[in-house]
C-alpha cells in the first residue's frame, strides 16, 4: 500500500531562519487587532447585545429567505434566522430596541402580528428579551471562559513540560486570540456566545497541535545531547511536518462544506474555524518554536553542539 505524503520525509527546512519574521509578522497583525477591537469595534450579536429571541413553527419546511426579507422591512435592524431541530422549527434574533423592556414587548408583538399575517398557520412557540443586564453578564462569562481556558492550558502544558513550554504555548494562543479577533472585526461577523466556542475550539485545536512539537522537542532534547538549540527545533518540525500538515489539511477540508452549505449560525462558524486552522498551524511553526527557543536558549540548552560523526576509516584493499 502507497501513503500519499504531503512533504517527503528528510526535508530539512530551516524554518527558525525565519523566526524574526515570523514574530514580527505575527505582533503586527496581533497589534493591529487589537486596534480594531476598539475601533471600530465588533459586531456584537443579540447574545451579548441584548435583544429578542422568538421560536416559531411554520406550517410546512421554513421559507427563509421570504421570512428574512419579510421581517427586515420592519426597521428594527439586524435579524438573524436560525434553523433548529426540525425543517420546520425557526429561531428569530431581533436586535436590542431603544428603550426600556416595554419597548421590547412592542417590538415582539410588532413580529408576531406580522408572522400572522404574512405567513397564516406559523406558530409562536416561545418570546424572550435578553435585557442588558443579562447580555453584560453572558459577556463577562463569555470572557472569564476564555481566560480559565488559557490558564488551565498554561498549567497542563507547564505540567507536562518545563515552564518555557508553557509559557510559549500560552503566548503564542493569546497571538492566536487576537488575530481571530481581529477577524471578526474585520469580516463584521456576529461575537456571540457562538463566537466564543469557536474561539475555545481553536484554542484546542492549535494547542494540540504545539503539543505534537513541543513533544518532538522534548524527545530530541533527550536523544541529541549536544546539539544546539536552534537546529534541534528546526529537526523536530521537520520530522512532524507531515503530520502537523496532514492533520490541518483533513481538518481544513472536513470545514469546509460547513461552510459552504451550513446554516446561518453554522456558516459563520465554520468560517472562523478555517481561519483558526490556518492561524494555529503556522503559529505552532513560526511563532511557538521561536519563542521556545528565545525561552530555552539558556535553560533548556546550554550553548553546546553536536558532536562531528567520526570518520569512517577507508574499507581494505580500496584506493582513497
Amino acid at each position: 500500500m502507497y501513503y500519499v505524503r504531503l512533504v517527503p520525509d528528510d526535508t530539512h527546512i530551516p524554518f527558525m531562519r525565519g523566526r524574526y519574521a515570523g514574530l514580527i509578522t505575527s505582533a503586527v497583525l496581533s497589534i493591529a487587532s487589537i486596534i480594531l477591537f476598539f475601533y471600530p469595534g465588533l459586531n456584537y450579536g443579540t447574545d451579548f447585545r441584548g435583544g429578542i429571541a422568538i421560536e416559531i413553527r411554520t406550517p410546512g419546511p421554513a421559507d427563509f429567505p421570504a421570512l428574512r426579507g419579510d421581517l427586515g422591512q420592519l426597521n428594527m435592524g439586524q435579524v438573524q434566522l436560525q434553523q433548529f431541530g426540525s425543517t420546520r422549527d425557526v429561531l428569530i434574533r431581533v436586535e436590542r430596541q431603544a428603550g426600556d423592556d416595554t419597548a421590547q414587548q412592542k417590538a415582539a408583538d410588532v413580529v408576531k402580528q406580522n408572522l400572522a399575517e404574512k405567513f397564516p398557520g406559523t406558530e409562536v412557540r416561545g418570546v424572550e428579551a435578553v435585557g442588558a443586564s443579562v447580555s453584560d453578564e453572558l459577556f463577562r462569562n463569555g470572557m472569564t471562559a476564555l481566560g480559565l481556558a488559557i490558564l488551565a492550558m498554561l498549567a497542563y502544558i507547564s505540567f507536562r513540560f518545563e515552564w518555557q513550554f508553557g509559557l510559549g504555548a500560552v503566548i503564542t494562543l493569546v497571538l492566536d486570540v487576537t488575530k481571530t479577533v481581529g477577524f471578526f472585526a474585520v469580516t463584521g461577523m456576529q461575537f456571540n456566545l457562538t463566537a466564543v466556542a469557536a474561539i475555545l475550539t481553536i484554542m484546542g485545536y492549535s494547542i494540540n497541535d504545539k503539543v505534537v512539537v513541543y513533544d518532538r522537542v522534548r524527545e530530541n532534547l533527550r536523544v541529541y545531547k549536544k546539539m544546539a538549540l536552534r537546529e534541534l527545533i528546526d529537526l523536530s518540525i521537520n520530522e512532524t511536518l507531515n503530520r502537523t500538515l496532514g492533520t490541518s489539511l483533513a481538518t481544513f477540508l472536513a470545514t469546509i462544506p460547513l461552510a459552504i452549505f451550513g446554516g446561518e449560525a453554522l456558516q459563520e462558524f465554520a468560517l472562523v474555524m478555517l481561519f483558526g486552522i490556518v492561524i494555529g498551524t503556522s503559529s505552532s511553526i513560526f511563532i511557538a518554536a521561536p519563542i521556545l527557543l528565545f525561552l530555552g536558549e539558556h535553560k533548556l540548552r546550554r550553548g553546546q553542539t553536536r558532536e562531528a560523526p567520526a570518520p569512517v576509516a577507508p574499507a581494505a584493499g580500496k584506493g582513497t
